[in-house]
């Protein structure tokens, strides 16, 4: 790598926010690590962050509240077999650094590293996916109070049924340096933006929200007039959609899944259990079926993190390592799980540079970055028009899923009944409950419309939160059972 290459980029910009200011260099580091092998540890990392944020929302035509906060701190972690160890402080420093790393030591009471501590630290490679540039400072307060009132006015401009409109904004600059025992150091400039809009519309007495909006990792002029419009006209028609809507039905049925953020039903009910943690601990329905045939044919699911300036990528995961395009499923055939260093190790598997976590006060696991399917075949027009008697869900709300028996519950945001291959009417109260590995071996026709998430993900796991991206085409999905409120 040359000096000018993005990896040294990022560790110049690291160093000058997290190291120099407190008088700290590489040898503070060396010594931190060296002092945690004085007990009998396999590896050890420290995990230094800065992160800046702001956020700006909107009700009742007035921007009616504003945040902004700094956080910081150090993680410092020491792993034994399948022991972890793990301290923080929010004081950046000598002192605390050390006093951390003692600690993180006691996961053994005696003895020397079986691990030498490398000699050293040297850069880890990286991507470029977005620039390591704080969007916050981008646009001054009145800026971004006038992007909110635009999109306010333009809202309700389009529709006198539209009685409320609810924006916000959201910025975060995130520094991210990671020191390994086996000699890495590694550092992230990542950028994060969103937009986000709540309509609500009324007609006879009745009352119907829609949602829109998207983000990424770049800044706030990705929020053009273009963009702008297309967010308006999504959440105020969903809204009014939503007017018309009748009562749901209920029972086992044909279902079509929208492309896009549908996704995140895959996420839920499929992504979770390819998580390397629960399938080491066997919890996982996927757990042991490496090869084995776990969806229909044509259903390939990726996990890609390098895709250029979306939410859920990043140049590198959380414990230094440069993300992946991860082959999860492939025609239907289960190829592998998502991996942290520490259960790639335990199950003598690579790390897929899926360690993440939510801040220097968390452990890394394995997470999930922008979890899609791939195109298939079909016209999705062919695929509504092949469906007697169904359910086209085009967008959805809240889900949750059980890990250890892959089943889900998801509500529909936006639904229609569909007849004799036509859209009928908009539907309310949809509720799809399933199992996520037999839902996957009943897809029966996949579109050629594969579409990602607009950039609004936020995945839980274990109390931690991270961005995430969504996306897939068209689906047809076989006897699924459906929550109906007729």
């Amino acid at each position: 790598m040359k000096p000018n290459d993005p990896p040294f980029e990022h560790l110049a910009i690291a160093r000058a926010l997290l190291l120099e200011p407190y008088g700290l260099d590489e040898r503070h580091l060396d010594a931190a690590l060296a002092e945690i092998f004085r007990h009998r540890v396999d590896y050890a990392d420290l995990y230094f962050q800065f992160t800046r944020s702001e956020g700006w929302s909107l009700e009742e035509g007035m921007v009616k509240s504003g945040s902004f906060s700094i956080d910081q701190g150090v993680g410092v972690r020491a792993v034994a077999g399948d022991k972890t160890a793990f301290a923080y402080s929010d004081v950046i420093g000598a002192e605390a650094l050390m006093s951390a790393a003692r600690a993180a030591r006691t996961i053994a009471s005696r003895g020397a590293g079986r691990v030498k501590v490398a000699d050293g630290l040297a850069p880890g490679a990286g991507h470029a996916l977005y620039r390591p540039e704080d969007p916050i400072p981008r646009l001054d307060a009145g800026a971004k109070v006038a992007l909110l009132e635009r999109v306010e006015r333009a809202a309700r401009a389009k529709d006198p049924r539209v009685r409320q409109v609810m924006a916000g904004l959201a910025a975060e600059y995130d520094v991210v340096l990671v020191a390994r025992s086996d000699g890495l150091i590694a550092a992230d400039v990542r950028p994060l933006v969103r937009l986000s809009l709540t309509v609500i519309a009324e007609q006879g007495g009745r009352r119907e929200q829609g949602h829109s909006g998207g983000g990424g990792r770049f800044d706030f002029s990705h929020f053009d007039e273009a963009r702008i419009a297309v967010y308006v006209e999504e959440a105020v028609q969903s809204a009014l959609t939503n007017l018309e809507a009748r009562p749901a039905p209920a029972g086992t049925m044909t279902v079509v899944l929208g492309p896009g953020w549908p996704g995140v039903l895959l996420h839920e009910a499929v992504g979770h259990g390819l998580e390397g943690d629960f399938n080491r601990k066997g919890s996982s329905v996927f757990a042991g079926r490496i090869g084995q045939r776990v969806a229909s044919p044509g259903v390939t699911v990726v996990d890609d993190g390098t895709l250029a300036g979306r939410r859920g990528s990043l140049n590198i995961d959380d414990e230094g390592n440069p993300t992946q395009r991860n082959v999860l499923i492939e025609d239907g055939i289960l190829k592998g799980y998502l991996q942290d260093t520490l259960n790639a190790r335990l199950m003598k598997l690579p790390a897929t540079g899926n360690g993440r976590r939510e801040s220097f006060a968390h452990l890394p696991m394995p997470r999930m970055t922008n979890t899609y399917m791939l195109n298939g075949d079909r016209d999705p027009a062919e695929i509504i028009a092949s469906v007697d008697r169904g359910l086209y869900a085009v967008n959805f709300g809240g889900g949750q899923v059980d890990i250890t028996n892959g089943k889900f519950v998801f509500s529909a945001s936006e639904a229609w009944w569909v007849e004799n291959g036509r859209l009928q009417y908009p539907v309310k109260g949809a509720t799809l409950v399933g199992n996520g590995p037999d839902a996957l071996t009943r897809v029966t026709m996949i579109g050629r419309d594969m579409r990602l998430d607009p950039g609004i993900g936020v995945c839980g796991k274990d109390g931690q939160s991270v961005p995430v991206g969504v996306g897939q085409p068209t689906l047809r999905i076989e006897a699924l059972t459906v929550g109906g409120t007729a």
